[in-house]
């Protein structure tokens, strides 16, 4: 196996380490209905995913005629539960992604979770998979308070401080992935099977992979 450069690797959550969006297109699917809302195909949902659940209930609900006057707050309220409750019915990780991960815990490497997801819901999904062992530290979007998630650099440097400094790489499907990424002067590989808001060559990574067997070569060459 090719040595890895790096002391810490973060991943994101969702459309990265976890194929999530069958589970948030329930919960999305169940606020559209209390708002009088036809429900959305989860291949939909799966392109409105990125930068957090409000951002992804009000895209949902701009397609469906519109943010309701007064009634975001509680649809916002409801989803998120729904969310809870049902969080890993369909969710699983992308394939390769235990392989990977068990490769790069062989040869030392710090691994962390940096999510837009809010922590107590990383942490509930990752427990239900069996996966929060395997991650040093987990932070989410609101971990260090409102304003400070992705693509801002703050949840990365906050990583990197945890796990005691170090060179760090960050692995995401987004632009808020690379440009939290590119703002905290870390290398970045994009992933071309998650939740891409652009074609993943343009997403602005280092380096790009089309699955997990893929990332440590990429992790070696940057």
């Amino acid at each position: 196996m090719p040595k890895i450069p790096f002391a810490i690797v973060g991943f994101d959550l969702d459309g990265t380490l976890l194929d999530t969006h069958e589970d948030l297109a329930a919960a999305v699917n169940h606020a559209l209905a209390l708002a009088g809302r036809a429900p959305v195909v989860p291949a939909k949902v799966r392109a409105m995913i990125g930068g957090g659940a409000k951002r992804m209930l009000s895209r949902a609900l701009k397609d469906s005629g519109g943010v309701p006057e007064g009634g975001f707050d509680a649809l916002y309220a409801a989803l998120l539960d729904h969310y809870e409750a049902n969080i890993a019915v369909h969710t699983s990780m992308f394939p390769g992604g235990e392989a990977m991960l068990d490769d790069l815990a062989a040869e030392g490497v710090k691994l962390a979770v940096v999510t837009n997801k809010m922590e107590h819901l990383a942490l509930r999904l990752l427990d239900a998979l069996r996966l929060s062992g395997r991650f040093a530290t987990i932070i989410g979007g609101d971990t260090l308070g409102p304003g400070r998630g992705k693509p801002a650099p703050d949840l990365l440097y906050a990583m990197r401080e945890r796990l005691g400094g170090g060179r760090a790489a960050y692995v995401g499907d987004t632009t808020y992935d690379t440009g939290a990424a590119k703002a905290a002067g870390m290398p970045c590989v994009a992933v071309s099977f998650g939740f891409n808001d652009l074609p993943a060559k343009d997403l602005g990574a280092d380096s790009v992979i089309s699955h997990f067997c893929e990332l440590v070569p990429a992790l070696a060459k940057l």
